[in-house]
């Protein structure tokens, strides 16, 4: 299985042959024609989430192209076109996030899988309102009945939120009833809008979460799920890649300027697997505490550690493997949302009327 690779150290990278290498530090030479099989490196934790107990030099294992599935970019780095065509020949995308760890965008290759048939159908799935209202609806049931399912498990071990089900239950009701995109919004907003305040609850009140803050959020609950809310954006970014589908045209939110709106479609059905439950596990544990969180007027973010610990299991969560109720097999969370954008296809197609991940353990 290709992985993710994480960089939160200045430095270059750089390709020979068929291989990529990352060298720390920012240098001013060139990259010359011949440099070497292995990069000797000063701090082993510079991919790959790996730590070493003490810096040393040692030698960078080579990585094949083959291994890798995206780059996520948290420090200033060095390359040129000739890398960029390189990871484009090797369909590999690049993401780039700034100083505070909030994502700035990506670099994405040419799609190596184009429908024009396809293409055409997504557009009039979207130009027309009753077809495109239809599907808008699924990507709020989806991400409903999982914020639903969230609560149902903490509700279970003592953490009261019955009354708060109640209030989603009968917006769940509602949704089949809308006739504008942005009285389906509302409904969306409502809903997070009920959830939230839960969470505190869910914490053990182990950091105090008022309400939803996003430019900039102002307290660490806020920072987290801006942080992780990029992370998913970017992981079904890189599964559409992966299919037929054109991420600039969405259904829930309005297609605009310089972003893959299809991405935030799909992201608002799996933000309660793949970042609220990694969030509630990372506190409850005490694996992220104040600490890990800087604080400026008016802003918080995760410091660089922080980072590397959520990074760190948003990478094993996405490796997870259930067992899928009608495939019979096992398949991880991240396969999970490539199957997600097969539904939506055939869906478009008129194979199959789409019906939305949920959370079924």
């Amino acid at each position: 299985m290709k992985r993710n690779y994480y960089i939160f150290s200045s430095g270059k990278l750089i390709r020979r042959q068929n291989t990529l290498y990352f060298e720390p530090g920012i240098s001013q030479e060139p990259v010359e024609e011949n440099e070497t099989d292995i990069i000797e490196v000063e701090d082993d934790s510079v991919l790959n989430n790996e730590e070493t107990e003490e810096p040393k030099k040692i030698p960078r294992k080579p990585l094949p192209v083959e291994d890798i599935e995206a780059i996520y970019c948290f420090s200033e780095l060095r390359f040129n076109t000739k890398f960029l065509n390189f990871i484009s020949q090797n369909q590999i995308t690049l993401h780039l996030f700034n100083y505070y760890g909030y994502y700035s965008g990506s670099f994405y290759p040419r799609e190596p899988f184009v429908s024009g048939k396809l293409l055409v159908s997504q557009v009039n799935q979207y130009n027309d309102l009753s077809k495109r209202i239809k599907l808008a609806q699924k990507f709020v049931l989806g991400s409903a009945e999982n914020i639903r399912k969230n609560l149902q498990y903490y509700n279970s071990r003592e953490k009261d939120s019955s009354s708060e089900i109640k209030i989603i239950d009968n917006y769940i009701k509602s949704v089949p009833n809308t006739n504008e995109i942005k009285e389906l919004m509302g409904i969306e907003g409502n809903i997070r809008s009920t959830y939230y305040p839960c969470w505190n609850q869910i914490l053990d009140n182990k950091f105090i979460f008022e309400k939803r803050e996003k430019r900039p959020p102002t307290n660490p609950i806020n920072a987290l799920i801006s942080f992780g809310n990029s992370l998913l954006y970017t992981t079904v970014l890189s599964e559409i890649y992966k299919t037929q589908l054109n991420p600039l045209i969405s259904f829930l939110h309005e297609p605009g300027e310089r972003r893959f709106s299809l991405s935030l479609d799909i992201s608002e059905i799996f933000k309660p697997l793949l970042v609220d439950r990694i969030i509630f596990a990372l506190i409850n544990k005490g694996q992220l505490q104040e600490k890990h969180f800087d604080k400026k007027t008016n802003m918080c973010y995760l410091s660089e550690e922080g980072r590397k610990i959520y990074l760190q299991e948003y990478d094993e969560k996405l490796k997870t493997t259930i067992k899928h109720r009608n495939l019979k097999k096992s398949v991880s969370y991240r396969h999970l949302i490539r199957l997600e954008c097969y539904k939506i296809i055939k869906h478009i197609i008129g194979d199959n009327e789409y019906k939305p991940f949920t959370i079924w353990w």
